[in-house]
Parts: C-alpha cells; sequence; structure tokens
C-alpha cells in the first residue's frame, strides 16, 4: 500500500511539473477529443512519462521552450502508462507517427505538423530540447502579423 502512494505521489510530481507551466492535462478519450479537433491556433501535445529522459530531459526543455517570445496557442498533455485510453486517443491524431513516450506532437489549426519522438529527446539536453522547440515555434506558429511585420 505504501509503494502505491508513494508511486502516486512521484507521478503527481511528473504531472504538476507541466500543469504548474500551463499545460492542460487531458486524462481521458473524451476530454482528448473535446480538445484536440477543436483548437484553433497553434498546439502542442506533450506525452508524459515516467523515464529518466521525460524527468531529465524532455519535461524540463519543454517548460523551458514556453520562455520565448512565440508560443503554442493551446498547450496539452497525456501521460503513457498512466492515463493510457486518453494517450492512445491523442495518439490517432498524430498521423501515422509510431507511438513514442515522450513526445512531442505539433499541429496548427487542427493539422498535424510533426513530432519530436523520444529518440531526439534521450540524447540531448534539456537546453537542447527547449532551442529545437523554440526553433519549430518561431518558424510555423507566428501569427501572420507577426511574419508579415
Amino acid at each position: 500500500m505504501f509503494d502505491i502512494i508513494q508511486r502516486e505521489a512521484m507521478i503527481q510530481q511528473m504531472r504538476d511539473e507541466l500543469t504548474r507551466a500551463g499545460v492542460k492535462e487531458l486524462r481521458t478519450p473524451e476530454e482528448v477529443d473535446a480538445h484536440l479537433p477543436n483548437a484553433k491556433g497553434s498546439t502542442v501535445v506533450f506525452v508524459n512519462s515516467v523515464c529518466g529522459c521525460a524527468a531529465g530531459k524532455a519535461r524540463p526543455g519543454f517548460v523551458m521552450s514556453l520562455q520565448n517570445e512565440v508560443v503554442p496557442d493551446n498547450l496539452f498533455t497525456v501521460f503513457a502508462g498512466q492515463d493510457k485510453e486518453a494517450t492512445a486517443r491523442a495518439r490517432t491524431y498524430f498521423g501515422d507517427a509510431p507511438p513514442s513516450s515522450p513526445s512531442i506532437a505539433f499541429f496548427k489549426d487542427g493539422k498535424f505538423l510533426g513530432i519530436m519522438h523520444r529518440h531526439q529527446i534521450e540524447a540531448r539536453s534539456a537546453e537542447m530540447i527547449a532551442n529545437d522547440l523554440k526553433n519549430i515555434y518561431n518558424k510555423y506558429f507566428k501569427k501572420e502579423a507577426e511574419r508579415s511585420a
């Protein structure tokens, strides 16, 4: 029983790391369906995980990336291995990309643009991941008015 309580507390910390940064958690397939296809503008879906590369690289890098002039309009997360049905449903929106966790998927006006897979995360530092994400935001998520300015 104590192990279950410890595990839940640890997982809650992993969830909180993202929600404190303004990321909305989607914990059911219904929540995924209510938010992803209807999201206007730019959207990022962070597929969370309990693995070491999520803790030391992906989550910190993602949070750091939000300290940028251009940030996504919508920030969502699902938790692989914890909210299995929600994660499976989110992945149905990721085109034919293979399942990967952690991973970070990108959308513009509901259209899937691409995904950063685990293999693109695990061998990199949090700072490198943050820089890659900022470059994606700057290139694909600028508003049309910002581009012509």
